[in-house]
């Protein structure tokens, strides 16, 4: 994953009408909490839409309960604890169908065995009773559920691997894990693998009904090993979102890039020998490591080179350093270790001037033989003028094949000419940019990069 001016890839505001703190604790409760608790009941009532229905009326219950109690002390174990008593609900009501289909027309029951009512699995009668909703005051783990915390991050694993189980194809795999572990909206996914709404909707659907339909478990496979590389593009795709985001909000979106990178720690002690999942630690802790560098006080991204280093996490950027030997001693190469070789570079130039840009572009060009990408042959072509001046970029992104409709295909471009002191064609190119509609912060940042070059 590039620096700052990469071109590759926010939290709503909240329901409208809400208090503003209310409205902040629903959406980090929904970004960064509803997916681990969604994995929690999808493994204890196999079935991945009453958990997810259960999770998404726990989450309108808070908003409508909330202004009035006030936010609970554990938001995470209250949202565990209404949305158990939710699908606990939902499967007393199903429950009750079929035991008054079983009294009036037993021929239609007999048509929907076996044992599930629309494919979800009975309670039996002795399920206590709990009111609707716990006091926002209390713990919600003292609610007599048993409701552990410490099980939020094993359910988000259980999850994962669910959704990355091999009879799903790898685009529904991605698709179905950023959705419902990354937290992500329907239409953030779609942007994140460049396809419309409406046919990631459709996958996303299709890939749950597979799910229901070939009663895959919720249960860590033997080897998980199988599925760790699914895992990892969608940690990727989830980091890459939170680090910089193209959805109305917030430019950085921290509760994902933490989160990612903490579920990548997991997998790579789930797999100590997969030198991937290391080189993934090591990619999200160097670029986690400046996340506070990165906006100006107006909320303005501040590029690599400008940024205050001093203020960089050098703790992270050691667990970083220790990650990346970690992957290297296993002699296993792939992209991730490739990517955090490149960020370790920059984050260990203790100045701007002392960045390795020779070495960058040298791994940028074994990245393109390894992915093909031509994003990656855009991050190439600005190593190259890092290395070797802003024509040797040129020369390179001339060769470049695709991107047409990417903003940042074409702010590189400009950025690139003005350097080379063509100010003229550099307005251009920066209008095509500022044309396609590029998030806030970039939009910003390329209208004064414009009216640079206009005053050039």
């Amino acid at each position: 994953m590039p620096d700052d001016a990469r071109p590759d890839a926010d939290a709503p505001a909240g329901p409208p009408g809400l208090d503003a703190d209310v409205a902040r604790a629903l959406v980090e409760l929904s970004r960064r909490h509803a997916g681990r608790v969604i994995g929690v009941l999808a493994s204890r009532f196999r079935d991945l839409d009453l958990a997810e229905d259960a999770v998404a009326q726990g989450l309108a219950d808070a908003a409508r309960t909330w202004p009035e109690r006030g936010i609970p002390d554990t938001p995470p174990a209250w949202l565990m604890t209404v949305a158990k008593r939710n699908a606990i609900d939902r499967l007393r009501r199903a429950d009750a169908e079929r035991r008054r289909l079983e009294r009036v027309a037993p021929d239609v029951l007999e048509r929907t065995r076996p044992g599930t009512a629309g494919g979800r699995h009975m309670i039996d009668d002795h399920t206590p009773d709990t009111p609707s909703d716990p006091e926002p005051g209390a713990d919600a783990t003292g609610a007599g559920d048993g409701t552990d915390l410490t099980a939020l991050d094993e359910g988000q694993l259980r999850l994962m691997l669910l959704c990355c189980h091999p009879a799903l194809d790898r685009d529904a795999q991605v698709a179905l894990t950023l959705r419902l572990v990354g937290g992500l909206t329907t239409t953030e996914v779609a942007h994140a693998l460049l396809v419309s709404e409406p046919t990631m909707a459709q996958r996303i659907v299709r890939a749950k009904r597979k799910i229901r339909d070939a009663a895959i478990p919720m249960s860590v496979p033997a080897d998980p090993a199988e599925r760790i590389d699914a895992i990892l593009t969608v940690l990727y795709l989830v980091f890459n979102e939170g680090y910089l985001s193209h959805s109305d909000g917030p430019t950085i979106r921290g509760e994902l890039t933490e989160s990612a990178r903490r579920l990548a720690i997991e997998l790579a002690g789930l797999v100590p020998d997969h030198a991937e999942s290391h080189g993934l630690v090591a990619l999200t802790s160097f670029l986690e490591a400046r996340r506070s560098t990165r906006l100006d006080t107006e909320g303005d991204l501040v590029l690599l080179e400008h940024q205050d280093r001093s203020k960089w996490d050098l703790r992270t950027i050691g667990v970083g350093n220790a990650a990346l030997h970690r992957a290297m001693s296993l002699r296993m190469p792939g992209r991730f270790q490739v990517e955090a070789t490149i960020a370790a570079l920059h984050a260990n130039a203790r100045t701007a001037d002392a960045t390795d840009w020779p070495t960058i572009a040298t791994l940028y060009g074994q990245l393109v033989a390894m992915t093909g990408s031509p994003v990656v042959v855009l991050n190439h072509a600005v190593a190259l003028a890092m290395a070797d001046g802003p024509d040797a970029g040129l020369r390179r992104l001339a060769e470049l094949d695709g991107l047409d409709d990417y903003h940042l295909r074409h702010s590189t471009e400009a950025e690139l000419l003005l350097r080379a002191g063509h100010a003229d064609e550099a307005v251009v190119a920066f209008d095509r940019a500022l044309a396609l509609g590029p998030p806030e912060a970039e939009r910003r940042h390329l209208e004064r990069r414009r009216s640079a070059a206009s005053a050039a």
